[in-house]
This record gives C-alpha cells, structure tokens and sequence, in this order.
C-alpha cells in the first residue's frame, strides 16, 4: 500500500514547519518507533516516528523549506519495488508518533 507523510499539527496555533534533518534517504526501511525526520516550528522540534513499517520511497520537501500542516513531506509504501502513483494523487496517512522537545 502506498502512504504519504504529512506535516504533522504537532504544536496548537502553529501553521507552518520547517524540516530540519531526515533521517534516511529513498530506498530506506524503517521500523515501528524508528525517527524518520525532524522539523521545527520557531519555538520547538518535532521528531516523527514511525507509526508501523514501511519504506521511503519519496521525499518531497528538503532541509530548510518551510511547509503548511497537512501537506505532504513523503511518500511510504509497504515495499520496495511497490508502484508508486503518478502525479500527487492522494493517498492514506501512515500512522506517525511525533514528540515536541
């Protein structure tokens, strides 16, 4: 199954993220609980983890830029070699744990 990533609401009131550092490139497997990437708002950093396994297969916003809450930051799928959508259809949210630090 193909899933996207979306800039988490992680913080009330906040309405844009900036991503600070992935935390692998396409291609990479993660597991449940495993740190995929962190963004930052002007007063916190948001780690997001993984919510269940997948596979990075797209990542559509680079370190520095800045990104609305809801849009989408990358694309998972269950695996490698799954096809992948043409354009920026929409697609399912994978289950993400975020903590603010």
């Amino acid at each position: 199954m193909i899933y996207q990533l979306s800039v988490p609401a992680a913080v009330p009131g906040v309405e844009e993220i900036r991503i600070l550092e992935w935390h692998g490139e396409p291609g990479a497997a993660f597991e449940t609980g495993d740190l995929i990437v962190e963004l930052e708002t002007h007063k916190a950093v948001v780690e997001v983890r993984a919510g269940q396994p997948g596979v990075l297969r797209v990542i559509d916003a680079q370190p520095g830029d800045w990104l609305g809450i809801g849009l989408r930051l990358a694309l998972f799928t269950d695996t490698a070699d799954e096809p992948l959508p043409e354009g920026r259809a929409p697609v399912a949210d994978i289950p993400v744990d975020f903590a603010v630090i």
